[in-house]
Parts: C-alpha cells; structure tokens; sequence
C-alpha cells in the first residue's frame, strides 16, 4: 500500500527517535559512541532468552565493526548514532522489536502508519508492528527446534547469524532475503553439527566431512569436468566425503529437516517459502548432503518454476551425485529461464553455459560441450576457466589447433593455471612441437608439483621419443601419488621393456594385472614369457632387443600370391585400417537397421550450401545426440573416444570448410558399409541414405549418377586416404544428370579400383576375429596367429594379417618373390595338407 510523503516522514521521525533511546540507553560514558563493551551489552539485552557465549559476542562486534567500519568514532568511542541507525536501515535487526523488548517510554508517533524503511522496498520482508511485534517477544527466533515459524531475529541475532553464516548467505545477489531464513539456517546448523558429532563418535565418517575435501588426492589432478562455478570444491563428487545415511542418527535428521521444511512452507508468501527452501538447500550443499538439498532446490522450482536459480543449484546437487543426465536437464531449464530473463540473469548465463559442458561430457557428449564452453567465453572473454575446458574439449574430439589456441588464452588470462598448461602440452606434443610441450609440461609441474597427469603424460611423450629411463622415471613418480594407477604401472612396464629390463617390466606388468585384471595385460604377460623362451641367436636385420625374431621388410611387387582367394597384401593393410576404426568407433556393434531407423526419423529442415545445393545438414553437436542414441551400449568414456575418431576421420571431410555443419544424408551413407549385419543389406542403407539427401527425393528411387560419384569419392578419401586424393582427381561425371538405379549403383560401388570393393576383405576380417589356429605363431612378432594364416609356400613360414601386410619377413629367408596362401582356419590348411599329400602319392605311382 502507498504511503503519502507526510506519513513517510513520520514513520522515519519515530524510527530515528527509537534508535536514538536505544543508543543513549547503553552509551553509558556519553561519549557519543557505543564501544564493544557497550555493544555486547546491548546484543545481550535485547536477545533476553538467548545465551551467548564469550565466542558469539565476539564475532557478532567483530562483523559489526567490520561492516561498519564507516561509522566507527577516533579513540576508541565506537558505532556512532548514525551507525545505529544505518544497521537497522540495513535490515540488520527489527527496531520495533528491539525497542519493545528494552522497556522503554512510548514515541510520541507510534500511533501513526506503518513505516517502511528504505531498505524495505528490497526485501520482500517489512518488520511487524503492534500486538504482533509484542506477541514476537514471547517466542524468540532461537527456540527448541520443531516449533512454530517464529518472528524475524533481532538486530545481535541478525548479526550473530551473518557472523556464523557461509559467505554466500551475506552476498547481495545470492544471500537470504528473508528474517525467517535466518531462523531456519541457524536451526539446521545445530541439526548438522549434532549429526557430525555422533557420526565421528562412531566412526561412520571422517572429520572432512562438511569441512573440505579432506585428505583425498583430488587436488592433485587435472579438472576432469567439475567447475568452480558449481558452489565451489564442497560440490564435488570427487572430493565428497560420504555420510553414513544408513545410521539411526541420519534418519533422525533427516526427520528433523522435514519439520525445518514444513516450517518453510508455512511461509507467509510464495517468496518467502521460496527463500526459505533456497537457504535450507544451499546450507546442505556446503555440508555435501546433496541427496537432502536436492529435495529443497526441488521444491523452491515448484514454487518459482521460472527462477533460474533453484535449476542451477538442482544441477549441481545432481551432477555431485553423478546423475549427470538428471543434472544436464536441470541446467537446461535454467538456460531457459536465464535466456528468458534477460539482463537480469546476464551474470550467471557463463556458469551455466560451463557447467552444462560439465555435465554433457560426463556423458560423453564432447562435441555439444564445446559449443557451450564457446558460448560462456564470449559472454565472458575473461572467463579463463571456459577457454580452458574447451580446449580440453577440443584436444578430446582431435583438433589440436583449435585447442591450443584456446589453452594459450587461458593461459593468458590465469597464467597460473596449471590444468591449462597440462593439456596445452598435451596439444603441443599432438601437433609435434615437443620442445614446447615438455616446457609446458614442466610449468604444471612447478605450479603443482604432485600434477599426476602432467606427470603421466609427460611420461608419454619421453616414451614415444624413445627415451625409456626418463618415461620410467615419470610414470615411477605417477605412482608414489596414485599407487593404483593401472596404466602407469602398465606404461612403465614398456618403459622397461625399452631399457632392456626384462625382469623388471615382468614384475611391473603383474603389478599392473593385479590393479586391473584386464585380459590384455593377462596377454602381454603371456607374450614376454614366449620371447623369452623362444629368444632366438642373434641375426642381421631388424631386431628390438626383446627377442623377436629380426625381419627384413620387402617391396609389395616381390609378394606373390597362390590362388585368388588369397588377400593381395595392399588391401590387407587398407582393410585392417579401416577394421581398426570400425573398433574403435564401435560402430561394428551397431546394427545397420538403427541407421535406417534414424533416417526414418530424424527431421531435419532443407538447407543450402554455399554453392546453392540443398541439403538436409545439422550441426555436429546434433549429430552426435544421433551417435549417442546409435552407440547408447557405450560407457561415456568410450563413447568420447568414439566421437574424437569419427570427427578426425569421418567429419574432417565431410566438413572440410568448416562450417561446423554435416549432410546428415551423407554422413549415413558414409558410415553404413561398417556397420554390422549382412552385406547387402549395408549396401542398400547405403542407397537409401542418398535418396534421403534432398536432391534425390521425388525421383522414383533412383539417385543422380554425380550424386552417387561424390559419394565414392568421399568413401574412399575417409576409409582409403593414401589414395582418395588422386581418386577424386581422376573420376568423371561429376555434373552428368543422368540418374542410376540401385543395381547400377551397386556395380559403382563393388568396383574394386573405383569404388569399395574392399568391403569384402573387411567383412572377411569381421568374421574371421576369433579364429585362432592351434599352436601356430607368426615368425616374425611371435603372437598367436588370429583370423587368416598366410604361408610361404616355398619356406613353410606363416606371418599373421599384420605382419603380412606390412609386408615383413624372417632375415633368414631372403628371395627374389616370395608366394603366399591364405588359410582363414585350420581346416582349410589340413584340406590342402591332404590333397598336396594325394597329389605326390599320385606322382610317386606314375613314376613309379
């Protein structure tokens, strides 16, 4: 309701002659200001049912003094009237209430209207006034807990409470706007600190527990996707030390909090409840009960759905709980609610963009968090913490340039950040420029001397070098940090296989198996056994000191082959190049059906090219929630490899301006001949893909011949790189507009010169992954021959797909050509055992 000026400036009169009796009160020696003795005196009378302690009074002066330190008189006088009053201005205490519960004579003007003070225009709460400030000083704010609402604290309580109170609860944007929050954090303090005291007296939990991170090793690591900006390292789940939620002591606190809840929600406003579950869920977050603030930032949503703030705390809760889809929904909807309140909501757009990136890749999704760290660093170029993440985040998906452009402007803005030192050695050391890296390296080192991955990869790089010693030593110092560090224990193990320590990489690998029980360490354990008991005499030609045996490697032309059916070794290497990518994008394991499916599915709009072309074209970050859904059997760190090999293989060229766009159409089509099921049926999603792109629709399922030629052309320049660039140069007919059915097509695309007919010898390997034949090795690297056998037919030596194709050979047998068949199992070997035996009987009758 509106005042008239005449009642404004009464309401003041009185209020400023109130405050002025109550500092006359207790200005004792009269000199114009209230010293600490003074001030305790008056904290303690007008809070006549609380017992302080000699700590309390102390912090509340301290925050007093501190806050006020504008109005604070020479020699030690103290807070002057016009403090006083500036306090209460401030809504550090209820006037009315202070002056009521001293006793003393009635203002003239306390019959006139109800005052609003000038800060009261801000704070949704107005201190209460007649019967209801008297009936407030019967039921002081600090009372037995589980009792009613309680009036708004007093001006020491106010004070006590900030005094006592985490840093967020005293900021201007983000603090309590309510008195009666007060109340409710100063009740669920004494709610935590009872449950603290009897959980350590029983050992349930260490003393970390709502203090820090405590003793764990988490500062000594990269930021593996956890922001600051997410209420700081309290909301971590890696440095998050458990309560015991199981003990009768939690669910009586957790039956406690419901009662502090209920109290909330018999707020006098919306507003207020609201404020009320903001602060109960905020208090819980600094102690790390994420699942019990997570209920409070839940209900402040139903109360105010369009507040931005209750979504970002909610994600946060949720992501520290590692439910990070629940989480990235979460920050979505406050991105929505932050968009749609423009200026107003400016400051936390950043944050949210951040930890949104967080929490997309926690679930693998590295591309949709790019997009989101590069928005928060042009809403905030001095965000050095968002350049930084999406420099990681582009050294994960495999464009290393990019990446280290980002790292170096962070490294600008913060040139103390270790993290961003790290990774911009990592992108270093990707591009080649190792001098760089290892100085880089060494500056996370310096900053943060237990740096563990600077460390390990910094081990990586001297490996790679060749410079065994000093890997071993790194991965050696992984160690004395991270004991259980699997993969330095492994690395270092080839580190010493380089030094030429057999024994001691031995010991190191079974070190690595009992951490990680995988069965490729199982394998390499079995494989250095084999070297050394088969270490062969020295001989001329390549050896690497661990026992192989020494090869030469000869020229393709002088690789004769003995019937058609054995691989020419050229398509061997293409094929087991391209077999490579399809592991390592699992796309192996997808049905090519889903590819259909999504087709079918997925609309997207027509857009146009540069060159006026329409195309049914998405985003990357778009394509890969199509990936996610493809590969949803993924764990979200494989899935993140997955997605750096496709953007360095797949999307590089479909992309190669780099709009940061992809035909969606063609991307189908481009993935479909290595996805799983039967060949023909891969073949015909191929063609179906292309009828997709709109330059084929309406066209009775046929396609243009040039659309089909470019198809090719980028098939081959993906899978077959060595040649897809004089490939695109020598194919014709790019503009003819003739159109081709898919049986013309199909003879397009089986051409074994131009086009891919390598699929064959692909599917050849898919199938032929678990054969294994009985004892045989390959005689040049000694592992168990698996797939297809190709033996000298003059030597009797067998080589495995590997070693075949690039072309290796024992030194011992050196021929002018050297003929090979194919044995894809054992019992194709002993069919052609039995005939080669039949046919010498045969001879051996004639001749005889």
């Amino acid at each position: 309701m509106a005042l008239s000026a005449s009642a404004a400036s009464a309401g003041r009169g009185s209020r400023a002659e109130k405050v002025r009796r109550i500092f006359e009160r207790f200005d004792a020696n009269g000199d114009g200001g209230l010293n600490r003795d003074e001030m305790a005196q008056l904290v303690v009378a007008v809070n006549p049912r609380v017992k302080f302690s000699e700590d309390q009074i102390s912090a509340i002066l301290d925050e007093v003094f501190r806050t006020y330190a504008e109005f604070i008189l020479p020699d030690g006088k103290g807070l002057s009237l016009s403090g006083l009053l500036r306090t209460y201005d401030d809504g550090a205490g209820d006037v009315d209430r202070d002056f009521l519960a001293l006793s003393l004579p009635a203002v003239d003007s306390d019959a006139s209207s109800p005052e609003i003070a000038p800060g009261d225009a801000a704070t949704p709460s107005s201190p209460p006034s007649g019967a209801a400030v008297a009936a407030s000083l019967l039921d002081d704010h600090v009372k037995p807990l589980g009792t009613g609402g309680g009036a708004p604290p007093s001006f020491s309580s106010r004070a006590a409470a900030a005094a006592a109170a985490p840093a967020w609860a005293t900021s201007p944007n983000h603090g309590i706007a309510f008195d009666s929050s007060w109340g409710l954090l100063d009740d669920l303090e004494i709610l935590v600190k009872r449950l603290r005291s009897k959980q350590q007296r029983k050992g349930s939990i260490d003393g970390s527990v709502g203090g820090g991170a405590g003793n764990s090793n988490f500062d000594s690591f990269s930021e593996a996707g956890w922001s600051r900006e997410i209420s700081g390292a309290a909301d971590s789940a890696s440095s998050a030390a458990p309560w015991d939620e199981t003990s009768r002591d939690y669910l009586t606190f957790v039956k406690e909090l419901a009662v502090l809840r209920t109290r909330a929600d018999a707020s006098r406003s919306r507003e207020e409840a609201f404020d009320n579950h903001m602060v109960i869920g905020r208090a819980l977050s600094e102690h790390r009960l994420f699942r019990d603030a997570l209920a409070s930032f839940r209900r402040a949503c139903e109360l105010q759905p369009t507040d931005v703030r209750p979504h970002f705390r909610a994600g946060n809760c949720l992501y520290a709980l590692g439910r990070h889809a629940e989480a990235k929904e979460e920050y979505l909807l406050a991105l929505e609610a932050a968009e749609a309140g423009g200026s107003q909501s400016a400051d936390i757009l950043p944050q949210i963009h951040v930890n949104l990136g967080i929490a997309m890749e926690a679930e693998g999704m590295v591309l949709g968090a790019c997009e989101h760290y590069r928005e928060a660093a042009i809403l905030c170029p001095s965000h050095a913490r968002a350049l930084k993440l999406l420099g990681s985040a582009l050294f994960g998906v495999g464009e290393y340039r990019a990446a280290e452009k980002a790292l170096e402007e962070a490294i600008f803005l913060k040139p103390d950040y270790a993290d961003a030192h790290c990774d911009l050695a990592s992108a270093l050391h990707a591009v080649g420029d190792d001098d760089r890296a290892i100085q880089e390296f060494q500056k996370a080192i310096d900053l943060k001397p237990g740096h563990v991955d600077a460390l390990y990869n910094l081990g990586g790089l001297n490996m790679d070098a060749g410079r065994f010693v000093r890997a071993a030593e790194m991965y050696t110092r992984v160690l004395s940090i991270r004991p259980n560090h699997w993969r330095a224990q492994l690395n270092k193990a080839v580190a010493l296989l380089g030094q030429g320590e057999s024994e001691e990489a031995k010991k190191a690998l079974k070190e690595a198996f009992k951490m990680t029980q995988r069965v490729e360490v199982y394998d390499a354990i079995s494989h250095l056994k084999t070297l050394q008991k088969k270490k062969p005499k020295a001989s001329k030609g390549k050896d690497d000191g661990q026992g192989e045996q020494a090869y030469v490697v000869v020229e393709a032309s002088k690789f004769k082959r003995v019937g058609r059916n054995t691989t020419l070794r050229q398509d061997l290497a293409n094929a087991l190049d391209i077999r490579s990518f399809e592991r390592m994008t699992k796309l192996g394991h997808c049905d090519v059906e889903l590819v259909r499916k999504e087709m079918n599915e997925t609309d997207v709009p027509v857009s146009y090219s540069g060159t006026g072309i329409p195309e049914k074209s998405i985003r990357k970050a778009a394509l890969e929630v199509i990936l996610r859904r493809l590969l949803s059997f993924l764990k979200p760190d494989t899935f993140q490899g997955a997605i750096k090999a496709i953007n360095e293989r797949i999307l590089s060229v479909l992309d190669a301006p780099g709009s940061g766009r992809v035909d969606l159409g063609m991307f189908f089509a481009i993935i479909a001949p290595i996805c799983s099921g039967p060949v023909e049926r891969r073949k015909r999603v191929v063609f179906d893909s292309l009828l997709f792109r709109p330059a084929s629709e309406g066209s009775n399922g046929q396609i243009r011949r040039s659309d089909a030629l470019t198809y090719i052309k980028l098939l081959r320049a993906v899978y077959i790189p060595a040649h897809g660039a004089s490939d695109m140069l020598e194919m014709h007919g790019e503009s003819d507009p003739t159109m081709v059915s898919y049986t013309e097509f199909l003879e397009m695309f089986n051409d074994p010169d131009w086009g891919f007919g390598i699929l064959s010898t692909l599917v050849k390997l898919e199938e032929s992954d678990h054969i294994r034949h009985g004892r045989h090795t390959c005689s040049i690297c000694r592992y168990p021959i698996i797939g297809s056998r190709f033996k000298e037919t003059k030597h009797s030596f067998s080589l495995c797909n590997r070693c075949y194709s690039e072309g290796k050979v024992p030194s011992a047998f050196k021929l002018e050509e050297y003929r090979f068949k194919e044995y894809g199992n054992e019992s194709e070997a002993l069919i052609d055992k039995c005939m080669c035996f039949n046919l010498h009987s045969k001879k051996l009758e004639t001749d005889a």
